[in-house]
């Protein structure tokens, strides 16, 4: 009984914890996160090496509070870029990616100074490759585009007003995006 009482009592007291919590993104908001990824979603197997990992940039306006008592939704624009090689004896293809989009996300505090949200995104992924090397004896390019989205979750832990650190988890330019978050 008196191991049932503890359990209660910290599950009481983690909820009071919870409900205690301040938004840290709300209307009005405006934050700007710049990430660097870690696992590509574009390109992998056999011969394929990262040229240039890929870098993220989104711009995030507050715009609906009080969702879920404490929640609050931004949108705003993202756009990121990575480029990949294939390369087999010499020969082979360079790529690029750059994603053009829209993202709307849903955010709910839980822990003072972390700014966890979840959300969407929306975009155009245009895509282009060059062949190079002697094995062909020519050179091609082609490009190609179609529409992007990724779900992510994520979270900023804030060290000032103006400064967090970022990571997001999704299905984007990359499977982890690390980097900082600025307030204006």
């Amino acid at each position: 009984m008196k191991k049932f009482f503890l359990l209660f009592a910290a599950i009481c007291f983690t909820f009071v914890q919870l409900a205690a919590q301040e938004p840290t993104f709300s209307k009005g908001d405006k934050v700007l996160n710049l990430g660097l990824g870690l696992g590509s979603t574009l390109y992998s197997g056999t011969y394929y090496k990262t040229t240039l990992p890929p870098i993220s940039a989104s711009l995030e306006f507050g715009v609906v509070d009080n969702v879920l008592e404490k929640g609050s939704v931004g949108v705003g624009p993202y756009v990121g870029f990575s480029s990949h090689k294939w390369e087999y004896s010499g020969w082979g293809y360079k790529y690029t990616n750059i994603v053009v989009g829209v993202r709307g996300s849903f955010h709910y505090p839980l822990l003072n100074k972390l700014d966890t949200y979840t959300g969407l995104l929306l975009g155009y992924d245009i895509v282009s490759a060059k062949e190079f090397g002697t094995l062909v004896g020519y050179d091609y390019g082609v490009s190609s585009s179609g529409i992007a989205w990724s779900w992510f979750v994520g979270g900023r832990y804030w060290f000032s007003e103006k400064v967090a650190g970022m990571l997001e988890l999704g299905y984007g330019i990359a499977y982890l995006n690390i980097g900082v978050a600025l307030k204006f």
